[in-house]
């Protein structure tokens, strides 16, 4: 018999401290958390990019520029950037190249041997300025009072549609993270009730002990936070590796120029494991209170 040693003793857990569930359970938690992180850097990255876009389509114009009085179409675009190279909010007016528009528009007409027989419109090039840029009606009221007849295009439309993308993919983003997080405590809130379940002894001896039903809720809020915790740092640690090789394999751009990963995105791994710790301990706290109480 070996002798009682009250320097090396420490009380026992009041709950076990492994279960045969355990590992089930981590594994649940570490995919959920995976999948959290995994959809909050994308739509981190999707976000970057439809600024980026928004920011080079708000930042320049083109002018569609038709001939008048006889002139031939460069001249009038060249009218055309110099009536614009002047109107404040403007950074630069250039006209476009007749071999740049005639292979913009050689996608859609097909194999045309000589464009220059067509009637073709000159284009211009305009660089707002990025501090107080000019907006489509002041590039027309400047084009009207040199005689151009031209047509502004500000790419409201697309910045519209980029916005509206965006907006899109944040809220389903947000969605998908609500689910993950609902699903994850559900999947607390059932290990509770069958911890509770197996360890009813456990909880009957608890209360001839004088232990209240918080404290007893308590003891499991906290055994289910450590374990939702871990498998938040397994989850999380996941994330992070796919998405720095997202980021190598992709180059400067990312995946693709849409999903442009960036290292700082990474960081959003970080608050996984304490979500994850909130998220079942409250889901933990609830159910062991409701099933104690009905226990009584």
């Amino acid at each position: 018999m070996t002798a009682f040693d009250p320097v090396r003793w420490r009380p026992a857990p009041l709950l076990p401290e492994a279960d045969v569930r355990d590992g089930a359970l981590l594994f649940v938690v570490a995919v959920l958390c995976f999948l959290a992180c995994l959809t909050a850097i994308g739509v981190i990255a999707s976000d970057r990019a439809a600024r980026g876009w928004i920011g080079q389509l708000g930042g320049e114009a083109t002018v569609i520029v038709r001939p008048t009085r006889g002139e031939t179409p460069d001249a009038a675009a060249a009218r055309a950037a110099e009536a614009l190279a002047g109107t404040p909010g403007v950074a630069e007016a250039r006209a476009l190249e007749p071999a740049k528009a005639y292979d913009l528009i050689r996608p859609w007409l097909g194999d045309i041997s000589d464009l220059e027989d067509l009637p073709v419109p000159r284009l211009v090039t305009v660089t707002l300025d990025r501090k107080a840029p000019a907006d489509a009606a002041r590039l027309t009221a400047a084009l009207k009072a040199q005689d151009v007849d031209g047509a502004v295009d500000d790419h409201s439309l697309w910045i519209r549609g980029v916005k509206r993308s965006a907006n899109l993919a944040r809220g389903l983003g947000a969605g998908i993270f609500l689910l993950i997080a609902a699903a994850a405590a559900a999947v607390v809130a059932f290990a509770t009730r069958a911890g509770l379940a197996a360890r009813h002894d456990v909880v009957e001896v608890l209360h001839l002990s004088g232990a209240g039903d918080d404290f007893i809720a308590g003891l499991f809020q906290a055994r289910f936070a450590r374990m939702a915790a871990v498998g938040g740092l397994a989850g999380a640690g996941a994330a992070a590796l796919v998405g720095a090789a997202l980021r190598l394999a992709g180059g400067p751009q990312g995946v693709t120029p849409a999903l442009p990963v960036s290292w700082v995105d990474l960081l959003a791994v970080l608050p996984c494991p304490l979500a994850a710790a909130m998220v079942a301990a409250a889901a933990a706290r609830f159910t062991a209170a409701g099933l104690i109480r009905a226990l009584e």
